[in-house]
C-alpha cells in the first residue's frame, strides 16, 4: 500500500503545478501587452522571453496599493537571489495624463532600476485594460490635478514562454508571489 501511495504521489507531482495565486493558465485574454516603456521603447511580452513577467496596473500618485505592490516585487526579486534577474515586473500606468515617462522612470528606480513602467495614450491604456479585464476610473478631487484613480489591484504572472499562468491577488504577500515565481522558473529548467 505504501508503494502504491508513492506511485500516486509521483504521478500527481508531474501534473499541473500548484500555485499560491489563482491558476488562470486556460484563460483566453491578456495574451500580450504592447505599450512603450518609460524610456520610449515599444514593448511586448516577447521582449521578456526567458523571464517570469509580472504585470500590475496602477499609478504613481497611488497612496497605498501601488507602492506596496512594487515593494513586494522588490522583495521577491531579492528573495530569489541569483534567479531575481529572471523576474521582470511591468507597471502599467492607468494615469497617463499625470504619469510622465520621467516620473515613471523615477518611480521605478525607487523600487529597482530593472523594473519597467509602460505608458500609452489614454486610448491605448483603455484598450489594454479592457483586454486584461482591469477596471480603472478617474475620481475627481478638490482641484483638477488632485484626482485619484480607482483601479483593480491584482497582478498577472506570465511564465518564461510568455504564457499567462497566475492571477495574484493584492495582499497575498511577497512570500506567495515568490513561491509562484520559483514554480514557473523551475518549470522552465
Amino acid at each position: 500500500m505504501v508503494a502504491g501511495a508513492g506511485v500516486l504521489l509521483s504521478a500527481c507531482s508531474k501534473g499541473k503545478p500548484e500555485f499560491r495565486g489563482v491558476d488562470i493558465s486556460e484563460v483566453e485574454y491578456a495574451r500580450d501587452i504592447q505599450l512603450p516603456d518609460h524610456n520610449g521603447q515599444p514593448r511586448s511580452l516577447k521582449d521578456f522571453r526567458g523571464k517570469v513577467v509580472v504585470v500590475f496596473f496602477g499609478y504613481t500618485q497611488c497612496p497605498d496599493v501601488c507602492p506596496t505592490t512594487m515593494q513586494e516585487m522588490a522583495e521577491v526579486k531579492k528573495a530569489l537571489g541569483k534567479d531575481g534577474e529572471r523576474l521582470q515586473p511591468l507597471f502599467v500606468t492607468v494615469d497617463p495624463e499625470r504619469d510622465t515617462a520621467e516620473m515613471l522612470k523615477a518611480y521605478m528606480a525607487n523600487f529597482d532600476p530593472s523594473f519597467l513602467a509602460l505608458r500609452g495614450t489614454l486610448e491605448q491604456t483603455t484598450a489594454v485594460a479592457k483586454d486584461f479585464k482591469i477596471y480603472f476610473k478617474k475620481v475627481d478631487g478638490k482641484t483638477p490635478t488632485s484626482y485619484t484613480m480607482d483601479h483593480s489591484a491584482g497582478s498577472y504572472i506570465y511564465d518564461t514562454k510568455g504564457r499567462l499562468r497566475v492571477y495574484y491577488r493584492y495582499g497575498s504577500g511577497a512570500e506567495a508571489l515568490a513561491a509562484d515565481v520559483r514554480t514557473l522558473l523551475k518549470e522552465a529548467s
